[in-house]
């Protein structure tokens, strides 16, 4: 089971009084709310585990039907709260998008990273010690086969619906451009298969200063050449469709910057059929959240504005930026 347009539409029909009118966002048959919830913050405890299903719970509710998460966030933590909160909610209303990329804990820090990461993944044949970078990034097949089904048990989910590699351009500053593009290549070979077997929906990269940063940055990502590896491996039917970075009036480059060919990421994206998430919506809470998020969420051409929400006090501020006042 996955979100599909009739789920999708039904939770925003079921919202649709209470919402702005543009709050449900249309893409590949889907409506997407036009704010997410993110679980990037906290402590890798029991008390933070349980105020995020808290407020993942109560953000659907509200009106939001995105989730993001990432199988690293919080040493796997965070996908675990989200577990817990969708059980018993309808599947085919939520996008619940992860990521992979970074070699993540399980539950806790251990003492010694570097020795945990050899034992579970480089002495399980999981990964190529030429394969990790920076010590704690991967995206060869093996690898992102592994954490896909870490993922998917952790959300107890069958099939997770976008599935971006997690900050690839970290392998640049250890691979050249040529062996980056042969990776990530075999890497969206390997994500293609899995939505033929319906492991995920979609694919995409998560970034955070790649697709913002000039064409001569040393890990500059260019948004067409990732568009025509996908078309390579999979012609016009490839399922790359989102992208996610930073948003916000303090960091408005996506929506104003040429650094794609000329043109900013949310045009690109536009003209390349791929959905944009923003993430540090509201400034990692640097910015007042109800002006920020209400600039960010009604940028032209952006879809989806991701705001982390650790508590419900959060969900509360933060859906105002979408929620008509109450009669």
């Amino acid at each position: 089971m996955h979100a599909t347009p009739d789920g999708t539409h039904r939770f925003h029909a079921r919202h649709a009084a209470a919402v702005a009118p543009d709050h449900a966002r249309a893409f590949e048959g889907l409506a997407l709310s036009s704010v997410g919830i993110g679980t990037y913050l906290g402590n890798n405890d029991d008390a933070t585990d349980a105020r995020y299903a808290q407020a993942v719970s109560r953000a659907v509710q509200l009106g939001i039907n995105v989730i993001d998460t990432a199988i690293n966030y919080r040493a796997q933590r965070s996908e675990r709260a989200v577990g817990k909160a969708i059980a018993t909610l309808a599947r085919d209303e939520l996008v619940i998008a992860s990521k992979a990329g970074f070699l993540p804990f399980d539950g806790q820090r251990p003492t010694d990273p570097a020795a945990y990461f050899d034992a579970t993944y480089v002495k399980t044949g999981l990964a190529r010690k030429d394969e990790i970078v920076a010590g704690c990034h991967c995206i060869a097949p093996r690898y992102l086969a592994d954490q896909l089904a870490r993922s998917r048990a952790n959300l107890g989910v069958e099939t997770i619906d976008i599935y971006y590699l997690h900050n690839p351009e970290t392998q640049l500053d250890e691979v050249d451009r040529a062996t980056f593009a042969a990776r990530v290549r075999t890497a969206f070979e390997a994500l293609e298969q899995a939505v033929a077997t319906d492991r995920i929906r979609f694919y995409g990269t998560a970034t955070w200063s790649a697709y913002r940063e000039p064409d001569a940055s040393p890990t500059h990502l260019d948004l067409d050449e990732l568009v025509a590896l996908a078309r390579d491996v999979a012609g016009d039917r490839h399922h790359f469709r989102f992208v996610q970075l930073p948003l916000n009036s303090r960091m408005p480059e996506a929506a104003t910057a040429p650094t794609q060919r000329g043109r900013p990421l949310l045009d690109a994206a536009a003209e390349l059929g791929v959905y944009v998430m923003s993430s540090a919506s509201i400034f990692q809470g640097k910015l007042d959240a109800a002006t920020a998020l209400a600039w960010t969420r009604t940028r032209p051409k952006l879809g989806t504005a991701l705001v982390g929400m650790s508590h419900v006090e959060h969900v509360a501020a933060n859906v105002t930026s979408f929620r008509r006042p109450a009669p």
